[in-house]
């Protein structure tokens, strides 16, 4: 039995991003939170102002004997955009910035390595990736109502335009690690 283990991944919108990781085998939980601000515990209003340093983000834990770190990062680089800085689509600012935040030396080798490989076969078209590959800092979980959003609010206006596109991409390029 292999140990879970812990990454942290910013795509933009943390509802679209846990939205796409709960579907996948081998993640154990998926929490929406911030990560790698400058501030003690911040809230939702708080983040949305940019000054925080947080970035939205979801927490992976995950079984690397069904899911590797590489097929997780593989789903991340496929589901947002990693060459938007700063914003992905509408949301805008730096807490909506591409980030990967490793909590072991091998998912930061896996990272780079991943980063790297797209950069050299130009997967984006030459535009450069601004993903951030870090240490995981301060993590905070989000409020409540932002946990499992998409499952609750399926036909909410922004999870049918944005989140459910995602969840969509995953089922069709990833079809092997979707649960049932």
């Amino acid at each position: 039995m292999s140990q879970e283990q812990t990454l942290v991944l910013g795509g933009g919108c943390f509802w679209c991003t846990e939205a796409v990781y709960v579907k996948v085998r081998g993640v154990t939980d998926v929490e929406s939170g911030y990560a790698n601000g400058h501030t003690g515990r911040p809230s939702y209003q708080d983040v949305c102002t940019g000054t925080t340093g947080y970035n939205e983000v979801v927490r992976l834990t995950y079984d690397p004997a069904i899911v590797s770190t590489r097929q997780l990062l593989e789903i991340f680089f496929v589901v947002h955009d990693p060459t938007q800085l700063n914003a992905q689509g509408h949301d805008v600012g730096t807490q909506y910035r591409s980030g990967i935040y490793y909590t072991t030396p091998e998912q930061k080798e896996v990272a780079d390595g991943l980063v790297r490989e797209l950069s050299q076969d130009k997967v984006y078209g030459g535009a450069p990736i601004v993903t951030e590959v870090l240490p995981l800092g301060p993590y905070w979980p989000a409020e409540d109502y932002h946990q499992d959003f998409f499952e609750r609010n399926p036909t909410q206006g922004y999870c049918l335009a944005v989140a459910a596109p995602k969840v969509e991409k995953l089922r069709k390029t990833f079809a092997a690690l979707v649960r049932d």
